[in-house]
């Protein structure tokens, strides 16, 4: 894990230290936080225009697909901050396969979960057509 880690830091450093090189592109010399506020601003600006779309058009059915994608990010920073933080404070050993655990074990709980949402709302939904409920398919959806 560790291995893992001071690769991705080493990756981030080359990538630091050829952004840095812009000051010699630019007359006026960013500073490093200047740089950062550069650089992460269109980053994230940049990640914005793409997953703005997409989330507007899976808002309009598909709110579970949203769901994931933010719990997933949220899960796999936290798994990354526990292996961190034992690595750091020594409480455990820091290992990859501990993120990997992590989140198959997420999602794993995610598809069964999945299987069982998709059973309930077709029950219901046989329900609904032997009985004469509402016309709607999609009024179970949200649960």
């Amino acid at each position: 894990m560790a291995d893992f880690l001071y690769i991705i830091v080493k990756m981030i450093a080359v990538v630091h230290d050829m952004i840095m090189t812009w000051n010699d592109s630019f007359e006026t010399v960013f500073s490093d936080k200047e740089l950062h506020f550069l650089v992460i601003g269109v980053l994230g600006m940049g990640m914005l225009f793409i997953i703005y779309p997409l989330f507007k058009l899976l808002s309009e059915n598909h709110v579970l697909v949203i769901a994931w994608i933010y719990v997933f990010t949220v899960i796999i920073v936290i798994v990354f901050a526990i292996e961190i933080g034992q690595g750091i404070t020594g409480t455990g050993t820091m290992d990859f396969d501990d993120i990997v655990a992590g989140v198959a074990g997420f999602m794993a709980m995610f598809i069964a979960f999945v299987v069982v949402r998709a059973a309930a709302l077709w029950i219901f939904r046989l329900i609904q057509s032997l009985f004469g409920g509402r016309s709607r398919k999609d009024d179970y959806d949200d649960y």
